[in-house]
């Protein structure tokens, strides 16, 4: 038993190698938000690595791309507006734990031609197979609508968005996408998965990690409202009762 074991090794060590490699990069590994912040593109590029360097043939299925960027989950509360009597007011809601704050998804081709609704569940690809995990009891159908409700206001925000042929493969060897991150983006860490599929599989998987951070004063800010919150609001206060006076004496003179 023992020697077949050892003469097995050597074999599963070439299936194991048999499978292809991702070799990504971002061209950004922190980003830095500052008081003139309107945005930044990312650039995600890379290499296939096939084994002993052959790529796959002219009758061979083609390699695809797929990169889903995501960014730190929150929890996030939705509240459905209904007209009441001539006025919009809060009706039903729905709370979230754990809501991606950004979610974006390139491919070299859509979605759907690519891999099947059992692997878009899995790799969360696409914004119709986010696993949003609501805390509720409510039907299915509701908790769909509010879900539908989500993801269409993180579209709206730039916040969500898929890029179906964003991603542009170069001899079935070199990629890249763009994707562009909105000046309301929130800060903390960010994820960029690259996968490789052929044929509606997924053969290989590659992370890199991205920090978005605030800079600057606006970095003092934040950290002085985390860390010392009375003082803080000591401070606004201050600030505002003297912006206030101020002005008034401006009006007052002139």
């Amino acid at each position: 038993m023992i020697r077949r074991l050892a003469c097995l090794l050597p074999m599963l060590a070439l299936i194991g190698a048999a499978k292809p490699t991702l070799v990504p990069d971002v061209s950004q590994r922190d980003i830095d938000i500052i008081y003139s912040f309107t945005g930044a593109q990312l650039l995600l590029f890379g290499a296939i690595l096939y084994p002993g360097g052959q790529k796959p043939g002219p009758n061979d299925p083609p390699s695809d791309i797929i990169i889903v960027v995501k960014g730190p989950t929150q929890s996030i509360q939705v509240r459905e507006k209904q007209k009441v009597a001539g006025i919009w007011v809060n009706a039903a809601r729905m709370r979230y734990r754990s809501a991606p704050s950004f979610y974006a998804v390139a491919s070299s081709r859509p979605l759907d031609q690519l891999v099947d609704d059992r692997t878009r569940a899995i790799y969360e690809m696409g914004l119709d197979r986010l696993q949003l995990s609501p805390v509720s009891s409510a039907p299915a159908s509701e908790q769909k609508r509010f879900s539908q409700g989500l993801v269409k206001l993180r579209e709206s925000s730039g916040l969500y968005y898929q890029a179906p042929h964003a991603v542009e493969i170069t001899d079935g060897v070199l990629y890249r996408a763009r994707i562009n991150i909105p000046a309301r983006v929130p800060v903390g860490k960010f994820t960029a998965e690259t996968f490789l599929v052929r044929d509606g599989r997924v053969l290989a998987a590659a992370t890199r990690e991205i920090y978005v951070r605030k800079s600057g004063f606006e970095r003092f800010v934040a950290r002085t409202a985390q860390k010392d919150g009375f003082f803080y609001g000591l401070s606004a206060v201050f600030l505002s009762v003297m912006l206030g006076w101020g002005a008034g004496a401006l009006w007052r003179r002139f």
